[in-house]
């Protein structure tokens, strides 16, 4: 049997003049993002600074923009009460919401995909977790309410997700639909009970009361340092010998400087809040400690960071939003990843949106659905998440929901319309829009193959 000509000698290039690319190093190394293979601090920082000048500044954008929220807003701010503890607190408080829907919001982004029915499908969960919970009526123990409005979203996002993905409908038409059956069934929950249609977590039942301190209740001030350092070693340890753990098996790391360094920005971090949150912010008599709503958020966001990050299903995920062909011919099931996905985005709304009840002491009629999912879609592309599919983290989920806290927080001090609140937020996102397409342009045109 004659030999296989080898693609060099189809060419006309003499056997020995050809270059031996499977030996090549430079072959490896232009697939391979230099900060990956960084062996020390110096080397991960020149590295991403040549990423930076290359288009893809990552966090950088939304970081600055709250820098530059902060800035101004403390400047223009009655008697500058911006930044005094009471209104941070406030901040967060406001920004919850946005942070977890914007969290729940990105499993759909990574895909791909886009979930226009968050709003209502978490307020559907939200408002069968406060009807079960009424002593007048169910008087369902509160976990067994929480895991049912929970439910409740659940089975809503995994029967939108098995229309999209069996049937192949678009995911815009599908949740639009979804839109609009979650807010009738919305409202005819909000009538089973004895109250019209507005049912509240105002009494003295306990179920009542936990519901409403999931965002007015707060942790003693002992109780939250303890925590936070719980909190802070739990995470440094599961950072450091995650990466301790890829070094040993010879796979790729950051440097153990930068591992260090991240530490101890958590560590930074979880000082600042509970000194925040410690200062007594009370106009008479005495308010301290951390919110509940704070570890919840940060559940959350460690929950689905290591789901995303840490598990294979979270590399399905991202590898379905970067290319679903190929994710499918290597076996990836798209199906049942997508159908999960939406399944995980329409759980997350519902405890969000439990949030939202929370905070208003009850649900009601008036809950902008509609508004809710476009903040979540605007927090999550703010904080870095991209519109293209493949690219996103929980953690940008948050950051961008502070920034519109931030945003609504700021302009309800200046006792300013809402319109500018729209505007505002607008601008933000178009700018975040810009910022990734330039990226994208800028990445795709630097990873051209040399010939």
């Amino acid at each position: 049997m004659a030999d296989v000509p080898k693609a060099a000698d189809l060419a006309g290039i003499p056997p020995e003049q050809a270059p031996d690319l499977t030996a090549a190093p430079e072959a490896a190394q232009a697939e391979v993002p230099p900060e990956l293979v960084a062996q020390s601090l110096g080397e991960y920082v020149r590295a991403y600074a040549a990423r930076i000048r290359a288009g893809e500044s990552g966090v950088l954008p939304v970081i600055a923009a709250m820098l530059a929220i902060v800035v101004v807003f403390e400047v223009v701010s009655p008697n500058h009460v911006f930044l005094s503890a009471g209104n941070l607190v406030n901040l967060f408080q406001q920004s919850a919401v946005f942070m977890v829907l914007a969290m729940a919001e990105g499993f759909a982004l990574i895909l791909g995909e886009i979930d226009l029915s968050i709003g209502f499908v978490g307020a559907l969960g939200a408002a069968t977790t406060v009807q079960l919970v009424q002593p007048q009526t169910t008087n369902w123990p509160w976990p067994a309410a929480i895991a049912a409005g929970l439910l409740v979203a659940t089975v809503f996002g995994l029967i939108q997700g098995t229309l999209i993905t069996r049937l192949r409908l678009p995911s815009f038409i599908v949740t639009l639909a979804g839109y609009l059956i979650a807010n009738g069934l919305f409202l005819q929950v909000l009538l089973l009970g004895p109250f019209s249609g507005f049912p509240n977590l105002l009494g003295f039942s306990d179920n009542l009361k936990l519901i409403y301190n999931l965002m007015w209740g707060s942790i003693d001030p002992t109780i939250s340092w303890i925590a936070a350092g719980v909190v802070v070693v739990g995470i440094g340890l599961l950072i450091f010998l995650s990466d301790n753990r890829r070094r040993r098996s010879g796979l790729v790391a950051p440097p153990t400087s930068l591992t260090l360094i991240k530490i101890g920005l958590i560590a930074v971090v979880a000082v600042v809040v509970v000194l925040i949150c410690n200062t007594n912010r009370a106009n008479a008599g005495t308010l301290e400690g951390v919110p509940w709503m704070i570890p919840i958020v940060l559940v959350v966001l460690v929950a689905w960071t290591i789901l995303l990050q840490r598990t294979r299903y979270g590399r399905y995920v991202y590898a379905i939003g970067g290319n679903p062909e190929a994710a499918r011919r290597a076996g990836i099931n798209l199906s049942l990843v997508r159908t999960a996905a939406f399944g995980l985005c329409s759980f997350t709304a519902g405890i969000g949106m439990l949030l939202y009840a929370s905070l208003l002491n009850g649900m009601s009629s008036n809950v902008q659905g509609g508004q809710y999912v476009l903040y979540a879609v605007a927090a999550a592309v703010i904080g870095g998440t991209s519109l293209f599919g493949g690219r996103g983290k929980p953690l940008h989920g948050v950051l961008g929901g502070l920034v519109i806290g931030g945003i609504y927080n700021g302009m309800f001090l200046e006792q300013l319309s809402f319109q500018w609140e729209y505007i505002v937020t607008g601008l933000v996102l178009l700018g975040a829009v810009t910022i990734d397409a330039v990226s994208r342009r800028g990445s795709a045109s630097g990873s051209v193959t040399r010939v």
